[in-house]
Parts: C-alpha cells; sequence; structure tokens
C-alpha cells in the first residue's frame, strides 16, 4: 500500500511580520503536518533572538494554499512565569 504525501508550508506571522515558508515539507497525514510544524517551532524559539515567540502561529497551509490548520507558538511555549 503506497502512502500519499501532500507538501505543506509553514508560514509564521505576527502583527509585526510575516516568515514564508517557500521550501515546504512533505507529509502523509494531518498529525504529521502538525508535529512538523511543533518541531519546526521550536527550532525557531531555540534560536537565539531578541523575539517574543509568544505572539506569533504558524499558518499550515497546503500547495494549493488552502489553510489546514493554525498553531499558536504560546501552545508550545506556554505561559510566562
Amino acid at each position: 500500500m503506497t502512502q500519499v504525501t501532500t507538501q505543506v508550508f509553514f508560514h509564521c506571522s505576527t502583527t509585526h511580520g510575516v516568515l514564508m515558508d517557500r521550501r515546504g515539507t512533505s507529509v502523509t497525514s494531518l498529525s504529521e503536518a502538525c508535529e512538523a510544524a511543533t518541531c519546526m517551532m521550536r527550532s525557531l524559539v531555540a534560536t537565539v533572538s531578541l523575539e517574543d515567540w509568544r505572539d506569533w502561529v504558524v499558518h499550515v497551509s497546503d500547495e494549493s494554499g488552502d489553510e489546514i490548520v493554525i498553531l499558536s507558538f504560546a501552545s508550545v511555549l506556554g505561559k510566562p512565569h
């Protein structure tokens, strides 16, 4: 049985800017897309930066540009102490 893959893109945005994903990632399911988005968010947050990522969201879109899901960086980061 062959698994069907879909190219998804992770566009990140806040009221102050947008980071466009031009390469995308191949996934086989919505859960795999969400897992890849979470890994990407953790990677961005781990970079040395002055950016407060809690206001950012990632828009997961398919190759047609249709939005599949929106995930907040705050859901990965949690609330500040």
